[in-house]
C-alpha cells in the first residue's frame, strides 16, 4: 500500500457495527500483510496474469459464465461496503470505506494507493495490471466511496435481499459499480488476460458533493489519454449507458432591500421578495429547451414576518446545458442581471461548475464496442441522455473518449427504494471486464 503519508486512520472511534472496517485499521497502524488473511474468494488468483495471454476474438460469453458462478460472492461484498455508512460529508465514515475497498484491491495483489484529503474523505487510487500493457496510454475506471444517506440511514433502511434484488442505501449510487470493478479485475486474471493499456481505477470520496477535491486528480489521470470507463448506475430497466450527460451549474440570487412596516410606512420600504420574483421571471426567460438548456429557481427564502416589509431574499437556482459552448452565454446572462426595483440591490454567485459530457463521435466508437460485445451473450444494449452529472462529464470535457453508466442496473437512487437486480451483476461485471480486455 503506498501513500504520501500514513492516513490517519487512528482517529476512528469503532463500534460493533464498524467490525468489518476495523481489520483496515489494524492493517495500517500494524503494516499487517493482508496476503496472509484467508481469501473469501475462492479461485481467485493473486498476481498478475502472464504477459504473452491474449483476449479471444469472442470471449464474454466465458466472461459471463465464469461471473455467473459467483453472482452470491458479488451480493455478499456488496453486503459489505454497504453497511460501511459513507455519506459525503462525513470524513470518518468514508474514510472507512475507503480502508475497505483498498484492502480487498490489495489483497488482489494491485497496486493500492490512499490519497488522503484533510477535509473531505480520502480517496482510493488502484493500478492494475502495471507496466504489463503494450498500447501508450491508459483506461481510467471512475466511481464514488461516497453516498447521499446520513449515518443511521441503516437503522431505518438495512440491507437486504428480497424478490431478485439487493435493497439498500448506496447499492445502486453507486456501492455496486465497486463490487463490478474487484470482480471483472478476478475474472481477467483466472483467465489469464489482460488489457493491452495500462489500467487505473480511481474511487474518490466527493462526487454526490461537486467532486471539490478530486476534480484535480480526475482531469490528471484522465490527461494521460485512452479512454475512461464510468460506473455510476446505468439507465432503466434495460441498463443502457450514458453516452451524453448535460453540464451542471449552481448559483444563487441574493436581494438586500429596506424593511418597514406593512400597514403603517410600506412606501418606505424597498420589497426584497417582489425584487426576488421578478428576478426569477428574468431567469426563467433563459430556459431554452430546443438547445437543452433549463434554468429552474428552486429554492426561495425571503422576509422575517408578515407585517414587515421584507429587506432580504434569496434563490437558489439550477442549471443544465447541453453544450459546453453556452456555458458562458449563460454566466453572462446571470451576471448581467441588475435590480429593477428602485433601492434593492442584488447579488449574484456561482455559473457552471460541471461541463456537459458530449455524445462525440469518440463517445459512439466506445459504446458501439460495448454493444458489440454484449451482442456475444445474446444481449442488447442502448444508449440514453441523462440530465444528471457525474464524473465523467470532467473527463469527456478534455476530449477523452468516456462511456458513463456501466454500472449495475437498478433504481431508486437517494430514496428508500433503492436497489439493484441481481442478475444483472454478472452481466456487468462482464461487461467491464470485456472492454479492459479489448480497449
Amino acid at each position: 500500500m503506498e501513500s504520501a503519508r500514513r492516513p490517519p486512520f487512528f482517529r476512528f472511534h469503532l463500534s460493533v457495527r464498524d467490525v468489518l472496517c476495523a481489520l483496515g485499521i489494524l492493517f495500517f497502524l500494524g503494516r499487517l500483510q493482508i496476503d496472509s488473511i484467508p481469501n473469501r474468494l475462492s479461485g481467485v488468483k493473486l498476481r498478475p496474469p502472464a504477459s504473452n495471454a491474449k483476449p479471444d476474438a469472442q470471449i464474454m460469453p466465458v466472461l459471463f459464465r465464469s461471473l455467473k458462478r459467483r453472482e452470491r460472492e458479488m451480493v455478499e461484498l456488496l453486503g459489505e461496503f454497504v453497511a460501511c455508512e459513507s455519506p459525503s460529508h462525513e470524513k470518518t465514515g468514508v474514510d472507512r470505506m475507503a480502508v475497505l475497498v483498498a484492502m480487498e484491491w490489495q489483497r488482489r495483489g494491485a497496486r493500492v494507493q490512499i490519497l488522503p484529503q484533510p477535509k473531505r474523505g480520502d480517496h482510493v487510487r488502484v493500478e492494475a495490471w502495471p507496466g504489463e500493457g503494450v498500447s501508450p496510454g491508459q483506461i481510467l475506471v471512475l466511481g464514488h466511496l461516497d453516498t447521499v444517506y446520513p449515518v443511521g440511514t441503516l437503522a431505518k433502511m438495512p440491507f437486504r435481499v428480497s424478490g431478485g434484488r439487493a435493497w439498500g442505501p448506496g447499492t445502486f449510487d453507486m456501492k455496486a459499480g465497486l463490487v463490478l470493478a474487484l470482480f471483472a479485475y478476478d475474472v481477467l486474471n483466472s483467465l489469464g488476460l489482460h488489457p493491452r493499456k495500462r489500467v487505473v481505477f480511481l474511487w474518490t470520496s466527493d462526487e454526490e458533493i461537486g467532486s471539490g477535491t478530486s476534480r484535480p486528480v480526475i482531469e490528471r489521470e484522465a490527461r494521460r489519454r485512452g479512454a475512461v470507463l464510468v460506473l455510476e448506475p446505468s439507465l432503466g430497466r434495460e441498463g443502457r449507458l450514458k453516452t451524453s450527460r448535460k453540464g451542471v451549474g449552481h448559483a444563487e440570487l441574493i436581494v438586500t432591500g429596506r424593511a418597514a412596516h406593512a400597514g403603517i410606512n410600506p412606501q418606505d420600504g424597498v420589497n426584497a421578495v417582489h425584487e426576488l420574483a421578478l428576478q426569477i421571471a428574468r431567469v426563467m426567460k433563459m430556459n431554452d429547451p430546443r438547445r437543452g438548456i433549463t434554468v429552474q429557481a428552486t429554492v426561495a427564502a425571503g422576509g422575517t414576518a408578515s407585517n414587515v416589509v421584507p429587506d432580504h431574499a434569496r434563490a437558489e437556482v439550477d442549471i443544465r446545458l447541453a453544450r459546453q459552448s453556452d456555458a458562458r452565454a449563460i454566466e453572462c446572462q446571470l451576471h448581467a442581471l441588475r435590480p429593477i426595483l428602485k433601492g434593492a440591490r442584488l447579488e449574484v454567485q456561482g455559473g457552471v461548475n460541471r461541463p456537459p459530457l458530449e455524445r462525440t463521435e469518440a463517445v459512439v466508437e466506445l459504446f458501439r464496442r460495448a454493444q458489440s460485445l454484449m451482442s456475444e451473450v445474446g444481449l442488447k444494449l442502448g444508449e440514453a441522455a441523462t440530465g444528471g452529472g457525474s464524473d465523467g462529464n470532467f473527463t469527456g470535457a478534455l476530449g477523452i473518449p468516456t462511456l458513463d453508466g456501466l454500472g449495475a442496473v437498478g433504481d431508486g437512487a437517494h430514496t428508500p427504494r433503492e436497489h439493484v437486480v441481481i442478475r444483472k451483476l454478472p452481466e456487468r461485471a462482464a461487461l467491464l471486464a470485456g472492454l479492459l480486455a479489448t480497449l
